[in-house]
């Protein structure tokens, strides 16, 4: 068979790990009831073929291609057909890490293509290979910092994704780092408040940009401020919206994260992804994951190489840079043919088609009685709506009509419980933002 189930020990143990007497005691403490009988197991005895009809039997019952608004840090962007021709290729799809050069030039050279854009994109000297997804990349920049400033306390603003603060916070439960949370305010990062919690004994300050909830905020005065405190900041980032808005390199971020998803990879029910790291020359032999460098060898000719770091250091335990060993190649090539295809004009199209959707969405969202704005900045593709009721609710009846909706906000910040966030990309047509609006309208009003 092509899965291996656990034994009914192996559950025993895994649920007395949690603390938990059985499997329905654990979803009902995730706050989620239990699965009807029918999708909680695979029948047993079943062969290869009955396993997959059963399964795609279970898959059919889904929702159908769904209209999607849905953001929040993954989005369903539109994708040249010559990404999935290009990146598909066996040579690609099947290489490892390229310990040897002299193999593997192709590969160590469109690593290096990809370093070269995502400095461009970001406004930063230097990059790496890739890491495993935005959440990881913020975590490990925040580690770093810890490195190399020798301190222990890290102040992180409630605008960064609720999802990248869970998974940091998980990374960080046995480690030696105080995590100080600041609230938003409204739609903003709140930076006077990120100010005053900056201490001496602060390392980083982790900060998105758009925020989560999709407001872009100038933050050349604060990176300022916190440098003359000795505090390493942290921006995490969009890259699609770097095609139009002020790099961080240029507003004096010292290092710069991203999830790169929407650079040519699809959804795919949570991945895999793509986590991008850039930073100040300063800290490039501090920083974790790999970097591939140009070389020239004896006769003058150029090549591509591993640089800067030895292949064991990241499994020297506490001494090691990170636990990234390797990189996320074949999604770092995804998004070196989609930046490539587009070129710099056709980027910079797609992100103005994104921004010019949403201000349309957000326009005629706001015609509805009862919907209130939520902050009065500029925003690029996303941006939060106050609801007359719940925004949960509202997202559910909306799947009736064939719309994600949204991303309802109480889900991580309770006292957001009636607000949604809205992403538009380039894929939304007019015609579709109209009949979501008017599904919008019925569902609060008829």
């Amino acid at each position: 068979m092509p899965y291996i189930a656990n034994t009914a020990d192996d559950r025993r143990a895994m649920l007395e790990a949690i603390g938990c007497g059985s499997v329905g005691e654990m979803w009902a403490r995730a706050g989620v009831s239990t699965p009807p009988p029918e999708l909680a197991r695979v029948p047993e005895g079943k062969s290869e073929f009955e396993v997959v009809r059963h399964l795609r039997r279970l898959a059919a019952r889904n929702a159908g291609d769904l209209i999607t608004f849905l953001g929040a840090g993954y989005y369903d962007h539109l994708i040249p057909a010559v990404v999935d021709e290009l990146a598909s290729r066996a040579e690609f799809s099947t290489a490892y890490t390229p310990y040897q050069a002299e193999a593997s030039q192709g590969t160590l050279q469109a690593i290096y293509e990809y370093q070269t854009m995502i400095c461009r994109l970001t406004g930063m000297p230097v990059s790496n290979a890739s890491l495993y997804d935005g959440g990881t990349a913020l975590f490990e920049a925040m580690m770093m910092a810890v490195r190399v400033t020798k301190r222990r306390r890290a102040v992180i603003s409630e605008a960064v994704s609720p999802i990248f603060r869970r998974m940091i916070r998980c990374y960080s439960t046995n480690l030696d780092v105080e995590l100080v949370e600041v609230p938003a305010s409204g739609d903003a990062s709140a930076q006077a408040a990120l100010l005053e919690a900056l201490t001496p004994e602060t390392a980083c300050v982790l900060v998105q940009y758009p925020n989560f909830f999709g407001a872009i905020e100038q933050w050349s005065d604060f990176t300022a401020a916190a440098r003359d405190r000795g505090v390493l900041t942290v921006c995490s980032t969009y890259p699609i919206a770097l095609a139009l808005l002020k790099t961080p390199g240029e507003m004096g971020f010292d290092v710069v994260t991203g999830e790169g998803q929407s650079l040519g990879i699809p959804l795919s029910f949570g991945g895999p992804y793509l986590g991008f790291m850039a930073v100040r020359e300063k800290l490039m032999r501090k920083m974790p994951g790999r970097v591939v460098g140009r070389a020239v060898d004896h006769a003058g000719r150029a090549g591509f190489v591993l640089t800067l770091q030895a292949r064991e250091q990241h499994i020297r335990r506490e001494g090691a840079t990170s636990n990234i060993c390797s990189n996320e190649n074949l999604c770092a090539l995804r998004a070196l043919i989609y930046i490539a295809c587009l070129g710099r004009q056709g980027l910079i199209d797609a992100a103005r088609l994104c921004a010019a959707n949403a201000v349309f969405t957000r326009g005629e969202l706001l015609k509805i009685r009862g919907i209130e704005p939520v902050g009065g900045g500029a925003f690029f593709n996303e941006f939060a709506v106050s609801l007359p009721i719940d925004a949960a609710e509202a997202a559910g009846l909306l799947i009736d009509r064939g719309f994600a909706a949204g991303f309802p906000l109480g889900r991580y910040y309770p006292e957001r419980r009636n607000q949604l966030l809205v992403a538009v990309t380039g894929r939304r047509t007019r015609e579709e933002i109209k009949q979501f609006a008017a599904a919008m309208e019925a569902v609060l009003w008829n």
